[in-house]
């Protein structure tokens, strides 16, 4: 094995390690570790966060908590990134996301609103898009333009990204400006090839635990429906898309395979794969995440300035 390979392989286990502090098969210990991570990596004393809550439309209805990220310093207010959060629909919060939250505010010098939508198996399919579209109509009523919104995720965050534009072109109402997808979630059939050749070496992620996501999720549906799997949509009409995914997670081919299919589609996409990266690597606090942080604030202000 050559050194670089070596060394790859000390990082993944390592990565691996890390990930197994977070993970626990009770899944509300789970999320509580997810907060706990969040809260020390995502602390950042440049962005301000200030939470809210987006009201019920009706006595249905809960609440919907939300928080607003920015720099404490003059900063675009043109545009403004949604943001949502990764946890395979079951983990998850804004609390965890404020490690991409907060680079993403830094990087690209923007809003960022992330939202905690209502996670399975106690609230599976559809109620996490609903609550998508609620927030997105919130946006609406307080005026943004829906062109001056990129809409941004990671994983499952990345899926409902998907899924929210798909909604609304279903809807025929306007699209966002672009969106941001780092390691999309966007096939819960593992219809790609990545998930056998990269089995081995992805840390994070493995079929076991995308099949429990997957039950929680969308127990009963047809996992082909655009609305759970948005790679099967049909992107046609769509705003420009900039994908990140690691060389080493069972996901790339989610990634890949939806790069070529808005290729057909006559999408503005482009795909960076980011050799010997894993899952969502964005969150971790080294140079290659704030690099590709970067790449993703160049995206952004190539659709906004």
């Amino acid at each position: 094995m050559a050194l670089t390979d070596k060394k790859n392989a000390n990082l993944m286990h390592l990565i691996k390690r890390m990930h197994g502090f977070v993970e626990n098969t009770d899944i509300e210990k789970h999320r509580q570790s997810q907060d706990h991570f969040g809260a020390i990596l995502g602390n950042n004393k440049d962005v301000v966060t200030e939470a809210f809550f987006i009201p019920a439309r009706s006595g249905e209805d809960e609440p919907i908590h939300a928080e607003w990220n920015y720099v404490n310093r003059p900063h675009m207010k043109k545009c403004m990134i949604l943001y949502c959060h990764g946890g395979g629909y079951s983990t998850g919060s804004s609390l965890y996301a404020r490690t991409l939250t907060g680079k993403l505010a830094m990087s690209a010098s923007m809003d960022v609103l992330s939202f905690d939508y209502a996670l399975a198996p106690e609230h599976p399919y559809p109620q996490a898009l609903e609550d998508a579209v609620r927030v997105w109509d919130h946006l609406m009523l307080l005026g943004y333009g829906a062109r001056d919104i990129i809409v941004a995720g990671d994983s499952a965050g990345g899926n409902l990204a998907l899924s929210l534009t798909l909604q609304l072109k279903k809807e025929g109402r306007f699209l966002p400006g672009g969106l941001v997808l780092m390691s999309p979630w966007t096939d819960l059939t593992s219809s790609g090839r990545s998930y056998v050749t990269k089995a081995s070496v992805d840390p994070v992620l493995d079929a076991a635990y995308l099949q429990e996501m997957i039950r929680n999720y969308a127990d009963g549906q047809d996992v082909t429906d655009p609305m759970i799997s948005p790679l099967f949509g049909d992107f046609e009409g769509f705003p420009p898309v900039y994908i990140q995914v690691g060389g080493n997670e069972i996901l790339q081919d989610d990634s890949v395979l939806l790069y070529k299919k808005m290729l057909k589609a006559n999408v503005s996409v482009k795909l960076d794969v980011f050799k010997g990266m894993w899952h969502v690597f964005q969150m971790s606090p080294f140079k290659t995440a704030y690099e590709a942080m970067d790449k993703t604030a160049e995206f952004i202000y190539s659709i906004c300035i």
